[in-house]
């Protein structure tokens, strides 16, 4: 089970972090991607990490500003947000898979999501 927390009303070049944690299973197993979604809108990748760490990868949108990153001794999965923006509103949602990796929202395992709200 994937659970994210941390999202929340935020000012408009201010920062968030947001955490996603897996329980029932190593997070090792898995490569973790954050996506979300904004009303009215189709979900799309903000990042992707490797099962170990190595390998991140980020849209276009948000590279230079959020940063992914994952402790996997505590099964947990982080999204670093700085210098939020507006548009950046939406629900965030983290997801896992055994196998795939990338930027498309095709992960097996989802969590509920967390509201990240940015406005004056």
């Amino acid at each position: 089970q994937l659970e994210e927390s941390g999202g929340q009303l935020v000012q408009p070049g201010g920062s968030l972090t947001l955490s996603c944690r897996l329980s029932g299973r190593p997070l090792n197993y898995y490569n973790i991607g954050w996506f979300r979604q904004a009303p009215d809108k189709e979900r799309e990748a903000t990042a992707c990490i490797s099962k170990s760490g190595i390998s991140t990868n980020y849209a276009e949108a948000v590279k230079g500003r959020f940063t992914i990153s994952r402790d996997n001794s505590k099964n947990t999965v982080y999204l670093q947000m700085n210098g939020l923006r507006p548009e950046d509103t939406a629900v965030y949602y983290c997801a896992a898979d055994s196998l795939r990796y990338g930027l498309e929202p095709k992960y097996q395992y989802w969590g509920q999501g967390t509201q990240v709200t940015v406005s004056s």
